[in-house]
């Protein structure tokens, strides 16, 4: 298996360490290039992986593509790859479906879009992705064993991957703004703000990891450290009163529907 990669950003280096990690492939079989050369060439010091100058060079080395450029850049990125006919193209480029990369991909490659979110950077993010045409049994599991090194890694229609964005995609912009208010709420009750910031990072990495773990839903979980007449409970009243519930589906809504608008714009 030789694996290409197509630009050789902080996404593209999280998702090629968790190649390693998982000996989805070797480093010397692993191919990367980026429009500014010395990314590639410093991904390479610190991986093994093998710098290319053209995206044709990595194109023609691989049998598995992983498409890690900016949406406005994918039409000319794979334009220089060449013809991909027989390759598996896996593209992480947001909001760019899969007939837009039919279109601009030379060739016929068999085509995978996947939405991972930034937390894959620290090697607990959350993916969804979408199978194109002619995809195989083989081409799944190497997505599943690429994306699944890195965090949690579902197989979704693509319709609803404009949800995956809102939810899991834009996600983490929700939860730092609830983890930076817990804090707040703790400087306010008198502690100091390294103090408080550590503690409700923690809490909600704590939650998440019992929901993940347990297999328990939140409400359950919820519900243990929700005592009569205490101080959980207390906070839940304050919370449902600001709408924080509401607020958060709506946020979830509001960003899917941006990212329709985005995909729909050609």
């Amino acid at each position: 298996m030789h694996i290409g990669f197509i630009g050789s950003g902080r996404m593209a280096s999280a998702l090629l360490e968790g190649i390693l990690r998982a000996d989805v492939a070797k480093a010397a079989d692993i191919f990367v290039t980026d429009r500014v050369p010395a990314a590639a060439e410093d991904l390479e010091k610190r991986t093994g992986a093998r710098a290319r100058a053209t995206n044709a060079e990595v194109a023609k080395a691989s049998n598995i593509l992983i498409l890690c450029v900016k949406p406005v850049d994918v039409p000319e990125a794979l334009k220089e790859a060449g013809d991909l006919t027989g390759k598996l193209l896996v593209s992480i480029a947001a909001g760019v479906p899969l007939r837009r990369l039919r279109v601009n991909a030379p060739g016929k490659p068999r085509l995978i879009r996947v939405m991972p979110n930034t937390p894959v950077l620290v090697g607990h993010g959350a993916a969804a992705y979408a199978a194109g045409d002619g995809v195989t049994d083989a081409d799944l599991a190497v997505v599943d064993r690429i994306f699944g090194a890195t965090g949690v890694v579902v197989r979704v229609k693509e319709e609803l991957l404009n949800a995956v964005t809102g939810l899991s995609g834009s996600g983490p912009g929700f939860v730092y703004t609830v983890i930076e208010s817990l804090a707040d709420g703790g400087v306010l009750m008198g502690l100091n703000r390294e103090t408080a910031l550590r503690l409700a990072a923690q809490t909600v990495l704590g939650a998440a990891a019992m929901v993940l773990e347990t297999g328990l839903h939140p409400a359950q979980l919820r519900d243990h450290v929700t005592s009569p007449g205490g101080t959980t409970i207390a906070g839940l009243e304050a919370l449902e009163k600001a709408g924080l519930r509401v607020a958060m589906i709506a946020a979830v809504r509001a960003a899917t529907e941006r990212s329709a608008q985005l995909g729909a714009a050609d």
